[in-house]
């Protein structure tokens, strides 16, 4: 017997790769892999980066999607989705007081919104930014109305306390949202340092310190 026949050879460095999957759960494992290095690196993320990710290999990606536009703009499609959001919604406790639920509500679609702030700015393409997608801007404004509903109906309960109807009240609690999420959507102004309370109190008690006790005979309002 050989002397080198008695020398065990350490192991090759090989990537560990994921079991074998049917082609709907490799896509959808591509797309979990893909939301968090596009909330990272935006459009500069590389499909050898979410290979990595994913633990496969690069041409995988293209076993299951045509192209990376088409992979990035899948991952947005999920990200965007609202059905996490809507259960959590679904799931305040009637019980509680309306100050109370809009305030859970508030840190719930504020946190979901942060997430995903910076992903309005990837683009699906380098000719086709995803702002010009149809279909994306249908999906955004359908997500955007069925959350909508679900925060009107979370306010239903005290209609009759509410001076506007819980749908547009519904609409000026997005619109303040976003507005402590998104910079620049204010004109400029900058929301960020907002409490979810400050946010839920400016709905349901306008802007005044204390509201005045006398009201000034002169005054138009």
């Amino acid at each position: 017997m050989s002397e080198y026949s008695l020398i065990t050879l350490p192991p090759m460095n090989r990537r560990r790769r994921v079991p074998a999957m049917a082609p709907e759960d490799r896509r959808a494992a591509l797309i979990a892999a893909t939301i968090p290095l596009l909330r990272e690196y935006g459009a500069a993320v590389s499909t050898r980066q979410i290979a990595e990710a994913a633990g496969v290999a690069e041409g995988t990606i293209f076993g299951v999607f045509p192209d990376k536009a088409s992979l990035v703009r899948a991952a947005l499609m999920s990200a965007f989705d609202p059905r996490h959001a809507l259960d959590a919604l679904a799931a305040i406790p009637a019980s509680a007081g309306l100050r109370a639920r809009l305030c859970e509500a508030v840190t719930i679609l504020r946190t979901r919104m942060s997430a995903n702030a910076n992903l309005l700015s990837v683009p699906n393409g380098p000719k086709e930014p995803i702002a010009d997608d149809a279909e994306f801007r249908e999906h955004m404004l359908d997500n955007r109305r069925r959350i909508q509903v679900a925060l009107a109906e979370l306010m239903g309960p005290d209609r009759d306390r509410l001076r506007r109807s819980p749908d547009d009240a519904a609409q000026l609690l997005l619109m303040l949202i976003a507005v402590s999420v998104h910079r620049g959507f204010g004109a400029g102004a900058d929301f960020a340092d907002m409490e979810d309370e400050e946010i839920v109190s400016v709905l349901l008690d306008g802007l005044l310190v204390r509201p005045s006790p006398i009201p000034d005979p002169e005054s138009p309002c």
